[in-house]
């Protein structure tokens, strides 16, 4: 292997990185003078352009290796540090177009000067989810997880006009330390275990021969699972995201609860899956087992129930949407407890999915927080006579998320309460569909609530007028419509993950 070679394999994170730091450049050496919303628009052009170019890099990227010694596309580097194989390629491509979908709506807010800082530290919060999809080392995944974490405190920080965007960075920050504590402590005791990082070694070495796992390697679980649990928000390690939702700038809060998502949960199902693939035990009912299956499954239910059930009571549609993405984790976790190949693509489907969705919803958020000053359930109040195209999107997304056919989110909870239970034996896990299948139909009330709110609710007597850019209507529009297409035809996005899902070997 020659250094072109590793060039050419490490090309999209370097052109990230490249373009973070010319963001900045440009911002602070140039456009320091101009207007605001000049220096947005440009500094997003480049951000865009930059993204755009590593995905395609990601797309055309040659299905076979050289020197490396892979075949059907998998490239591995230093012992699983860096592998990219079709569905790191997939991913990546997916966290890339979230990150452009929240460059561009973030040319709607006005919440701070510095331009170029804010948009490299979002291109940085991607190299992080990108460099962490790619590895199968401890170490590597511990290292991509700080460099994200790190970057979305800061991003959580960013409106300093606003306290409440640095209370919620600092509970942020906290939670985020003790989680990061946890994960290390976790990841120590596989190593000490089992004499390795990497995931398939580690799988190896901890054998399948033992009947029941050693209580050292279940506290590691624990351990790991908690550390884990922060990102994904899922209960109980949730108490930051309604906070971190509610402070920070609507943008960034989107990025938290879309990329971050997605990439959290595909390297929890890469550890979960593969490390830990002797030490699974059981979530069926009645027929428990230790292991990771049914701490998880205990983390769905929870996740759900709380989630649903405190996502009613909100006034605030932010703090509403972070209570909607904790009862979202427990649903994709449903997809995990599979233990399959169906369960790992309903899982990817959905949080990918559930991505577009949300982040489109913040959109929305965004253009009307910035024209009326907060994100009330009750701001929403005649939007559809006001906006309509807004309005029609808003509709999409709340109902998307609400898993009403025929799009994306349906299709999502479908596809993930089928791996469910045909991944169990003797239909073990259908408690928890059920249960999954409950809790939907509860969250139908508080995504009404907002719809109520656009489409029946009068406006207020003192109208405020609502302006929107050209470029955040399109990619609202164009979010909208992807949420339709992929619930209508949904393997148009399927298809190929499946075959990529085949091709790494889970």
């Amino acid at each position: 292997m020659n250094y072109l070679e590793l060039l050419r394999l490490v090309a999209p994170e370097t052109i990230v990185v490249v373009t973070a730091l010319a963001v900045l450049a440009v911002d602070l050496l140039v456009m320091r003078e101009e207007p605001l919303r000049n220096r947005f628009r440009i500094g997003a052009a480049f951000a865009v352009f930059g993204c755009l170019v590593s995905a395609a890099w990601l797309l055309v990227m040659d299905q076979t290796v050289g020197s490396f010694g892979g075949q059907n596309g998998l490239w591995s580097l230093v012992g699983g540090m860096f592998v990219a194989d079709p569905l790191t390629r997939l991913v990546k491509v997916a966290l890339l177009a979230l990150t452009l979908c929240t460059i561009v709506i973030s040319m709607e807010g006005n919440f701070t000067d510095h331009v170029g800082e804010y948009l490299s530290l979002i291109l940085l919060a991607t190299v992080g989810m990108m460099l962490l999809v790619s590895s199968t080392d401890l170490l590597m995944i511990f290292i991509s997880l700080e460099l994200t974490s790190l970057s979305l405190y800061i991003l959580t920080a960013f409106n300093k006009r606003n306290i409440r965007s640095a209370e919620a960075a600092l509970k942020y920050f906290l939670f985020g330390g003790m989680s990061a504590a946890f994960t290390l402590f976790g990841l120590s005791l596989i190593y000490g275990l089992s004499g390795t990082t990497n995931l398939n070694q580690i799988a190896a070495n901890l054998g399948a021969g033992q009947s029941k796992p050693d209580p050292l390697l279940l506290a590691a679980i624990i351990m790991t699972v908690i550390g884990f649990g922060f990102k994904i928000a899922a209960v109980p390690f949730h108490l930051w995201a309604p906070d971190a939702y509610q402070g920070a700038p609507t943008p960034s809060a989107a990025l938290i609860a879309s990329g971050s998502k997605v990439a959290s949960f595909f390297i929890l199902a890469k550890v979960m899956m593969v490390a830990f693939v002797h030490a699974g035990g059981s979530g069926a009912w009645r027929h428990y087992a230790a292991g990771w299956l049914p701490v998880l499954a205990i983390l769905a239910a929870l996740s759900m129930l709380l989630g649903n059930l405190a996502a009613i009571a909100q006034s605030n549609v932010k703090r509403l949407l972070a209570y909607s993405a904790i009862a979202h984790a427990g649903y994709a976790l449903l997809g995990l407890l599979a233990n399959n190949q169906q369960g790992l693509g309903s899982l990817i489907y959905y949080v990918v999915t559930y991505g577009l969705t949300v982040v489109g919803a913040f959109g929305v958020v965004t253009v009307l927080e910035e024209r009326v000053g907060d994100a009330r359930i009750a701001d929403f109040a005649g939007l559809g006579r006001r906006e309509p195209v807004l309005s029609f999107c808003m509709m999409i997304f709340m109902l998307s998320l609400a898993g009403i056919p025929p799009l994306a989110g349906f299709f999502g909870k479908f596809y993930l309460f089928t791996a469910a239970v045909g991944g169990a034996k003797d239909l073990g896990l259908l408690w928890l569909v059920v249960f999954a299948i409950a809790m939907s139909a509860v969250s139908l009330y508080y995504y009404l609530q907002i719809l109520k709110q656009i489409y029946v609710v009068p406006a207020p007597v003192v109208e405020q007028e609502i302006r929107i850019s050209v470029s955040s209507r399109i990619v609202l529009v164009l979010l909208a419509l992807s949420v339709v297409m992929l619930g209508c035809l949904p393997n148009l996005f399927l298809g190929r993950l499946l075959a990529s899902i085949q091709a790494a070997g889970f």
